[in-house]
């Protein structure tokens, strides 16, 4: 097969959650343990860190690769979904899995596959262990997907364990209440590896307090630690968040500029520059001048792309994968602290989200361009007008993501804002 024959392979053969949704949703390891088998535990050839959470997982992943990169550290890092190439998925030092190994791989097991019926993301976590290993990376950053506990990625025994924050997403699988989607997240932890919970929450500390009793294991909430004095958010020639670091009171980083520049972005630098002092002290070349450097060129050293990101300077036009409610509230928060005068907002959803929760938070001035991403998932544009109508939410409904921006860019002013986000799958078809 060729590169576009495998990939045709791996998605029409294995349900792949993120296209399809609650049918590709496995509960069990036993597929993954299985697959891990079949490649000789690749994992165990490499440290690893390993990363849960409800939103900011992509971003402290990005950013502790970068720091590590800057350290001279040859880092795998492993996330998902991807954007524009699944390549994304599976990176080492910023540059993506080659087509060949991609095929060489499911050739060399497509008989197995065949035979164990993994979904999509079980045979990506495959392909990624086996690659890092092959490939001979330092260390490994590995993303979960959905939850934890029975993640496919949760068979590693990382350095160290971090869970970003929680939130209601994926709560038909993961629970219904904060302390529910706690426990599912908190099963990444592992017995006496440190972890790190980037925001403390009433409804969630005595989850994780517990688990890492029980497993021995140090806890860290790195809000207790880490603060970010004198935030400043400014928009030249790209977005850039810049601030003071305190560590545990004392200064850490007189003046850090982040090309992350989302307001919810403190939060993922937060957790990133606690778990980087967790590494130093085991060991791993992490000093403040490399946290430093790792944040400000993440983008350069991982090609990270989709966080509040600037598509054009004239219409402003930016976008941002915020696809839940607590990402649409930090969305709508950083349109607030955007100066503009019209905004125009391209918006589509998937179907199994709380669409409901998310229209209510968006702004009723804005110009609406309602859109479907293109995969099964997402929701009706037809659908999606009509409800967000009965939150005094007007615009009108266009056939693509592609044709809705076209539409507001053209009827954009000077002075004027397009957002363009609701789903990462529309910011895929943008960026």
């Amino acid at each position: 097969m060729n590169y576009q024959q495998t990939l045709d392979y791996m998605l029409a053969q294995l349900p792949m959650f993120h296209r399809i949704g609650a049918a590709a949703y496995k509960a069990d390891l036993g597929n993954t343990l299985e697959l891990c088998e079949l490649t000789n535990y690749p994992y165990r050839f490499y440290p690893t860190i390993h990363i849960a959470g409800t939103n900011g997982k992509g971003s402290v992943s990005h950013f502790l690769s970068s720091i590590l990169q800057e350290g001279g550290k040859k880092v795998g890092l492993y996330t998902s979904p991807h954007l524009r190439d699944f390549r994304e998925r599976i990176k080492i030092n910023g540059e993506m899995i080659s087509k060949e190994y991609v095929i060489d791989f499911v050739e060399k097991y497509k008989n197995d596959f065949d035979r164990i019926e993994p979904s999509f993301f079980e045979m990506n976590v495959a392909l990624a262990f086996s690659y890092f290993a092959d490939e001979k990376v330092d260390i490994a950053i590995i993303e979960t997907g959905l939850g934890g506990r029975l993640d496919s990625t949760n068979v590693i025994n990382p350095l160290v364990s971090v869970i970003t924050n929680i939130g209601y997403d994926h709560t038909q699988f993961l629970g219904d209440t904060l302390a529910k989607i706690a426990f599912e997240k908190a099963g990444i932890i592992k017995p006496q590896v440190p972890v790190v919970i980037g925001q403390s929450h009433s409804e969630t500390q005595s989850v994780f307090r517990r688990h890492a009793a029980e497993m021995h294991a140090e806890i860290h909430f790195a809000d207790e630690h880490i603060e970010i004095e004198n935030i400043l958010y400014t928009l030249n020639e790209r977005p850039l968040l810049s601030g003071k670091v305190i560590a545990d009171h004392q200064l850490y980083l007189e003046n850090l500029n982040s090309p992350l520049a989302g307001s919810y972005q403190p939060y993922n630098i937060v957790t990133t520059i606690q778990t980087a002092r967790l590494l130093e002290e085991m060991g791993w070349p992490t000093y403040p001048e490399m946290v430093k450097k790792g944040i400000e060129k993440v983008i350069e050293n991982t090609g990270f792309s989709g966080r509040w990101q600037m598509l054009n300077r004239n219409p402003l036009t930016i976008c941002d994968i915020g696809h839940n409610v607590d990402g649409i509230k930090e969305v709508v928060k950083q349109i607030k602290l955007t100066p503009h005068h019209q905004l125009h907002f391209v918006f589509g959803v998937v179907s199994d989200k709380d669409i409901t929760g998310m229209l209510s938070l968006l702004p009723k001035k804005a110009v609406y361009y309602f859109c479907k991403a293109d995969l099964p998932r997402a929701l009706d544009v037809f659908t999606l007008k009509e409800m967000a109508s009965g939150f005094g939410l007007n615009g009108e409904a266009y056939s693509s993501v592609v044709e809705a921006k076209d539409a507001a860019t053209n009827n954009a002013k000077e002075n004027d804002l397009i957002f363009i986000g609701g789903s990462a799958f529309v910011v895929a078809e943008v960026v």
